[in-house]
């Protein structure tokens, strides 16, 4: 197989099922050689299985390409550790890192849980983080040893943390941080020859399936708009040498649609020469929200 991404090595966190497989497989098409991360738990969380990896790296297989599983724990700082070695131990460099792993403990804020809380924000944004600080490490050795990089750094973010969502405080919490962290890592990873972007996917996952069972059938036209494989085709351009002039930025796709998400930007302001005063606060801000875009409403409002 030949693409792309041609004799790129990959890391896809979450990789055994819905959106993180379709990536594995794409790369694969593509040519790159692909680490297929997956702890194999249920829906709830629960339990642990190398099956739904090796079952990917099956597929990479039958199509021609070259596929190690992996079922280290992304959020513990030596699992995520030895992520990054089994690429560069498997197939001696890394290129791309894909964080898509992550599950969802909806609950209204007034009935959320304190372990629902830290459980999600521990594999979604420490999750990200880990592999992203294992992973950078290497690309800034490198490069100060004079090596040239040419890397990639794609993280999964959601509308839900772009503009909220009712009932995912947790979750929407989390994939914020994600889009935060992604401007930063941009910032200080450019030096090293890394670019750092984000996707916010809307697709049919054992996450979303709920959310999006009226979609579950084909239309008649037979595109399936809530596919997850409809997502890869933009990851796989990102993991690309293409690529390589866009970074810090996060992009919402769904079905057959790519956008740029428009993040916090400096807005109206009020200004004086002196210290505001609270009575005056009242009339400032009326005239800043006047002249300020009303903000997108909340997912479930």
């Amino acid at each position: 197989m030949s693409g792309i991404c041609d004799g790129r090595v990959v890391i896809v966190t979450g990789a055994g099922r819905g959106i993180g497989r379709e990536h594995a497989l794409e790369f694969a098409r593509q040519g790159a050689k692909v680490v297929v991360n997956d702890l194999g738990t249920g829906p709830d969380g629960s339990g642990r299985s190398g099956g739904p990896a090796l079952d990917v790296v099956g597929e990479i297989q039958a199509l021609g390409g070259q596929a190690v599983a992996n079922s280290d724990d992304i959020a513990d700082w030596d699992g995520a550790a030895r992520l990054v070695k089994m690429a560069l131990s498997a197939f001696g460099r890394l290129d791309v890192l894909v964080n898509n792993a992550g599950f969802v403990r909806d609950r209204m804020l007034v009935s959320m849980t304190e372990h629902e809380w830290d459980e999600v924000i521990r594999v979604h944004l420490k999750g990200h983080f880990l592999p992203l600080r294992h992973a950078a490490a290497h690309w800034r050795e490198r490069s100060k040893a004079g090596a040239p990089v040419d890397a990639r750094v794609i993280n999964t973010s959601s509308g839900a943390g772009l503009l909220g969502s009712v009932g995912q405080g947790n979750y929407a919490a989390a994939k914020a941080g994600i889009a935060g962290l992604t401007l930063v890592a941009a910032a200080e990873l450019g030096r090293y020859g890394v670019t750092v972007n984000a996707i916010a996917p809307a697709a049919r996952t054992r996450m979303t399936e709920e959310v999006f069972a009226q979609t579950m059938a084909r239309p008649e036209s037979g595109f399936d708009a809530m596919d997850p494989a409809n997502v890869a085709p933009l990851v796989a351009w990102l993991g690309s040498a293409e690529s390589a002039h866009v970074t810090g930025r996060v992009f919402e796709v769904e079905g057959g649609v790519i956008s740029l998400a428009e993040g916090w930007r400096h807005g109206p302001r009020a200004e004086r020469e002196a210290r505001w005063q609270p009575a005056e606060i009242g009339g400032a801000v009326a005239e800043l929200l006047a002249g300020a875009p009303a903000p997108e409403p909340v997912y479930g409002a």
